[in-house]
């Protein structure tokens, strides 16, 4: 009898009101702004959120010099729409403070991106998989959908109690690489307080949390008698978002990307305009890997790009396929460079980055999306990778 391998992965999301996604959301509403009115405009914004006060600070490049004035109103704009509206909660738009910090950009830096070269130095990954519809991980892609869900509750009034704050975590039983069950569901979400009784939960909310969240999200045929629910597991959450927690640009990596399988780079995306390799790359690492598995090449690919700032061509590129892939590697990696642009200024074209498309990027993760904006989903080099691959096994045999 064959050996049967089994494992869990866990990944975790925040809905848009978690103090760190209220602060990616800014730092991309700041560059959606200047890119709206100076498309070729450098951004590097970073927000920091906490009880009454939100903070706007980095370097601008911009023709739009009245964009500085605008700043306050804009945060606020965004604090709004995200549902922080009452003083109860401890933060909302009307009393914030708002403190803008923004400057000008480094000419220093400006010296390498003018010439088409990469605003930085980094290494970036992309990731896709065949678990999903969306060539995601199961765990990661859940995790969104839950919180997801639970943000439209509170908006359409589904769910009573509500507040914007929020998270999940799904936990995934694998058998021999394949996602088979989910062990662990954890939503915790941020509720009004219940008037009967203090630190407790509204009456009825596990109950409409299971049913109207959970219910509604999670496959019935990957949970089973042993599947385990953490709903509000510490029994009340009502102090929360910038009140609970201070939130700061760049901290929910790992949301923003593939939950932690994959590999990372390390770099941040939100409030970074597409000059910067931190984002652009990863984007375009991403449209790779995703072009590679709906080709049929692999069931599993892992894309590495690296750069040195200043400097267009990537220093490496790498595919890895992790003994899924129907061509070797070192092949496919030369397929990626045949039918990709890796340059800086030539990722920005393909994928039409420099339009104000970032603020919808910021909340539920920038990989696994539909919509106009996501250009780094779409999968339109699959066949020409898949007809490349057949061409050269042919020559080959």
């Amino acid at each position: 009898m064959a050996d049967v391998s089994r494992h869990i992965f866990t990944s975790e999301s925040v809905t848009e009101g978690h103090p760190d996604k209220i602060a990616d959301q800014v730092s991309d509403a700041v560059l959606d702004a200047i890119l709206k009115e100076d498309p070729t405009g450098r951004v590097a914004c970073e927000t920091l959120v906490t009880t009454g006060t939100c903070i706007v600070a980095g370097e601008i490049t911009t023709t739009n010099l009245k964009f500085f004035r605008d700043i306050p109103d804009l945060a606020r704009e965004v604090i709004k729409d995200i549902g922080f509206t009452s003083s109860e909660y401890g933060f909302d738009y009307k009393s914030c403070s708002v403190i803008n910090l923004l400057h000008g950009q480094s000419p220093h830096i400006a010296m390498g991106v003018d010439t088409g070269g990469a605003g930085d130095q980094g290494l970036m990954f992309g990731y896709a998989c065949d678990e999903t519809a969306e060539l995601m991980p199961l765990p990661i892609m859940l995790a969104h959908k839950l919180v997801h869900r639970l943000s439209d509750a509170r908006n359409n009034k589904e769910v009573a109690f509500l507040r914007p704050d929020g998270k999940s975590q799904v936990s995934v039983e694998y058998v021999n690489g394949k996602p088979t069950r989910i062990d662990a569901i954890v939503v915790s979400t941020q509720h009004d307080p219940n008037p009967n009784k203090p630190n407790a939960m509204p009456d009825g909310l596990v109950e409409a949390i299971k049913s109207d969240i959970i219910g509604k999200v999670v496959p019935a045929d990957m949970v089973d008698a042993n599947t385990k629910y953490h709903i509000n597991p510490t029994g009340c959450f009502e102090v929360g978002g910038p009140h609970g927690d201070t939130g700061l640009t760049g901290r929910k990596i790992i949301v923003d990307t593939y939950g932690g399988m994959g590999r990372h780079g390390g770099g941040a995306f939100s409030g970074k305009d597409p000059t910067k390799v931190d984002r652009s790359a990863c984007y375009m690492a991403r449209y790779i890997a995703k072009n590679i598995v709906a080709a049929g090449l692999a069931s599993r690919a892992e894309v590495q790009l690296a750069y040195a700032i200043g400097v267009a061509d990537p220093v490496s590129v790498l595919v890895n396929t992790f003994g899924t892939g129907l061509i070797d590697e070192e092949r496919l990696t030369e397929l990626v460079r045949a039918h990709f642009p890796l340059t800086p200024k030539g990722i920005i074209e393909h994928l039409k980055l420099r339009r104000p498309i970032y603020r919808a990027t910021a909340a539920f993760g920038h990989f696994g999306r539909t919509g106009e904006g996501f250009t780094w989903e779409l999968t339109d080099k699959a066949d020409g990778l898949r007809e490349d691959a057949r061409i050269a096994a042919a020559a080959r045999s």
